[in-house]
């Protein structure tokens, strides 16, 4: 079986980057975008920074209520004002949330409801059309790389998280620019940070055939893990902070070629709406769970990430992730988010149907989900 390798993304990526905003609104025929937002960047003043920078006779409309993680529920409400302000592009502002909440206003804006039928699990890709609409990310943290990725994760309904994947969702233009994460505060750096790397991570080690992939994912894992720390003590830091935006870049850039078990979890955890778990703190708490789950059957290729991290030789990687996990200051097990055993039952099921699980280097049954699981509890 060959091999797909796709690079498709345009990214301006650089200090003051945002200037070049309407001119890539401009280039894409944009006249009037909706800004797809949430409350606290809207309340922060980054939102009249991006409407200045946009220009027009009047401030682009703004759609601010996107959740802390993305839901069907926000996304039709946004496609709402989008028809009510008639608009015809849409300017994704802020983390993973906001421009996962973008990417699936730009397809139902343009795609037949429901929503649901374009879900991967629900053989949905094949549905999703070139008529999406034109899509400008900027992203305000370094981490989830949605920016330019082909992926949206949306809490449904029912509380599934489901994830839509098509290159018809990467944005058109990616705007990386670092001065927009300093104000970032250190706990969601250190969240982000570490999403970032779990995607580096889980793309080196899928077993699939992209040389290319694995090569950036590796410069993206040598860098953050070299930065991050930094990028949370000293939000200031701005190398530390390009370091970061970039390593979030080149995450998502490489995770084309398949996550892992990590990622199903997350998934699967973060569609309890009641609960709000973030992405990146389910990844840093998961990740070491999950590769020794997987050690003995990825080769050499810890060895090589160890070399990546910067790491002494024959030091084990996974507890270098738990003692990175600790230095930030991040939770350790999922009860400390507030994760009953009750609320456990169906999550195994959800993980082991989760798209990212047919990349996992081990195949995990049911009962090693579960496994998992408990051991994070």
């Amino acid at each position: 079986m060959s091999a797909t390798i796709n690079y498709l993304t345009k990214i301006r990526f650089g200090d003051d980057a945002l200037d070049d905003l309407a001119d890539e609104l401009a280039q894409l025929g944009v006249a009037t975008p909706l800004i797809v937002t949430d409350a606290g960047l809207a309340a922060s003043g980054l939102v009249t920074r991006v409407q200045e920078a946009i220009g027009g006779t009047r401030p682009a409309p703004v759609y601010d209520g996107t959740p802390a993680n993305p839901t069907e529920v926000a996304i039709e409400e946004a496609v709402t004002c989008y028809h009510e302000h008639a608009c015809n592009g849409i300017v994704a502002l802020g983390g993973g949330s906001s421009i996962d909440l973008a990417k699936g206003v730009a397809l139902l804006a343009s795609h037949p409801a429901p929503l649901r039928q374009y879900a991967v699990m629900e053989g949905g890709a094949a549905r999703i059309g070139s008529q999406v609409l034109p899509l400008v990310a900027i992203p305000t943290t370094a981490g989830t790389g949605s920016e330019v990725g082909r992926a949206a994760l949306i809490s449904m309904r029912d509380e599934r998280k489901l994830g839509f994947l098509s290159p018809h969702l990467i944005p058109d233009v990616a705007i990386c620019d670092p001065l927009l994460t300093l104000s970032l505060p250190a706990h969601l750096t250190a969240a982000t940070g570490m999403d970032a790397i779990a995607h580096c991570v889980e793309t080196f080690l899928s077993p699939r055939f992209n040389p290319p992939a694995d090569a950036i994912a590796l410069d993206g894992l040598q860098r953050a893990t070299r930065y991050i720390r930094t990028a949370v003590n000293d939000g200031s830091n701005l190398e530390a902070r390009r370091e970061m935006l970039m390593a979030a870049t080149q995450g998502a850039l490489a995770f084309q070629k398949g996550l892992g078990a990590v990622h199903s979890l997350s998934h699967a955890l973060g569609g309890f709406h009641d609960l709000k778990l973030h992405h990146g703190t389910l990844n840093a708490l998961l990740m070491p769970i999950v590769l020794r789950f997987n050690q003995d059957h990825c080769g050499d290729k810890f060895a090589r990430l160890r070399d990546a991290m910067g790491l002494a030789p024959g030091t084990d990687v996974v507890e270098a992730f738990i003692q990175l996990n600790i230095d930030l200051g991040l939770p350790m097990r999922l009860s400390d988010l507030g994760v009953t055993r009750e609320r456990l039952a169906p999550v195994a099921q959800w993980a082991l149907e989760d798209h990212s699980t047919a990349t996992n280097p081990r195949a995990p049954t049911h009962d090693d989900f579960q496994r998992m699981l408990l051991e994070a509890l």
